[in-house]
């Protein structure tokens, strides 16, 4: 795409997201000045070691919106549980933080189970750091928050408002290993007003918080095409994410949610060819997502595939000279071939690592687990073979 033109449909962006972006309170984080933006961008490309292999703790802080009580967080991941992520071998956790108890918290509302929301996950952020892994403080909300950010631009100045107050919140942290992803998946479809927000909200993280990297990403879901969308910031102390569950026929099969038919699915193998499909076929009744999942064999989707697409985002990189990191990725584990899955995972895991580009798998055990819950006691088990595909201790 010309130059000029990505430029004026940035600049563009920040007038359709409500306001123009301010000045950072410390310059020396975020210029265009080419010495300045350098050191910035050693920094990011030096802190991006700090996320080479992570896991995303979901359902904790977000995700879960009937219970954020402590009778929940305090259960769901323990200090056990993030002592053994360390021992797996994960060198960061994903902090996935829902954006409405967050808000209720800081602000002081009410008495209600959220109100000490931010006093957990202090804890929890505390407790990530004392065991050697770093932290990405990842604002995770629900879809309602994520369609007022999409339509309503005093929907992004309160996001702008409470990035504000976290990131001082956690300015205080070792900014070697405390890390802030502006959103996941913001599902914002015009690229260009994104691109608007993106820069606002890193613009206030960085008045508050000069010293900590920010993690920036793609609109949509956050995938590779997403992220070749993006033109970097001008603060170099970024790094950049994006998500890769492709094919969605093979990583989310007995799904209730996304594609209905997904749910139908059950054993689908990867890689996958005429005679393993099939009978499988049979299990989708409507005839037009027959032959949507029909064209997940017919597309030879194996490592070869995975490793080209890989080499996308890298080269988007290494274009940009920006570091990046895939802070989502998995397969969903309940109806899924084991060899299967963790074929998958080896050939994405690898993919990425051949092309220098970090990782955080999803998740640690709700559903994509590495580590799935023990029925009788309840405690946390490492997969050995998901653990073999991820190139972690045994």
């Amino acid at each position: 795409m010309n130059r000029r033109f990505f430029c004026f449909a940035a600049v563009f962006g920040l007038l359709v997201s409500g306001a123009t972006a301010q000045a950072p309170s410390d310059p020396s984080q975020a210029s265009s000045k080419p010495e300045v933006r350098g050191a910035a961008l050693a920094t990011a490309f030096a802190r991006a070691n700090h996320l080479k292999r992570g896991i995303n703790a979901s359902i904790w802080f977000a995700q879960h919106p009937s219970d954020y009580s402590a009778n929940w967080t305090d259960k769901e991941i323990t200090k056990e549980d993030i002592a053994l992520m360390a021992k797996m071998g994960f060198d960061n956790v994903r902090l996935s933080i829902d954006a409405a108890p967050l808000g209720q918290s800081m602000m002081g509302y009410g008495r209600g189970p959220n109100a000490d929301f931010l006093t957990r996950l202090d804890t929890a952020v505390d407790t990530i750091l004392a065991e050697g892994m770093a932290v990405q403080i990842d604002l995770h909300p629900e879809e309602d928050y994520k369609q007022r950010v999409k339509t309503d631009n005093s929907a992004v100045d309160r996001m702008v408002m409470l990035w504000r107050r976290l990131a001082a919140h956690y300015a205080d942290r070792d900014p070697e290993r405390v890390f802030f992803e502006i959103m996941n998946e913001p599902e914002v479809s015009d690229p260009y007003r994104w691109a608007g927000i993106q820069a606002r909200v890193a613009a206030a993280i960085r008045e508050v918080a000069p010293r900590n990297t920010i993690i920036a990403t793609g609109p949509n879901y956050s995938d590779i095409a997403d992220l070749l969308t993006q033109h970097p910031l001008l603060d170099g102390n970024v790094i950049y994410n994006f998500h890769f569950y492709d094919p969605h026929e093979f990583t989310h099969q007995g799904a209730g949610w996304g594609a209905p038919y997904w749910i139908y699915e059950h054993g689908i193998p990867y890689p996958a060819s005429e005679d393993t499909m099939k009978e499988l076929l049979k299990e989708i009744p409507d005839p037009a997502d027959r032959f949507r999942l029909e064209n997940y064999w017919l597309d030879h989707w194996d490592a070869h595939r995975i490793k080209l697409l890989m080499n996308e985002a890298a080269a988007w990189g290494k274009t940009n000279n920006v570091p990046l990191i895939c802070n989502e990725f998995g397969a969903y584990r309940r109806v899924t071939d084991p060899a299967s899955r963790n074929a998958w995972i080896h050939d994405v895991r690898t993919a990425l690592e051949a092309d220098g580009i970090g990782w955080a798998m999803w998740d640690f055990h709700s559903g994509f687990d590495v580590a799935p819950r023990d029925k009788d006691t309840g405690k946390s088990v490492p997969d050995p073979l998901t653990v073999e595909a991820l190139g972690l201790k045994k």
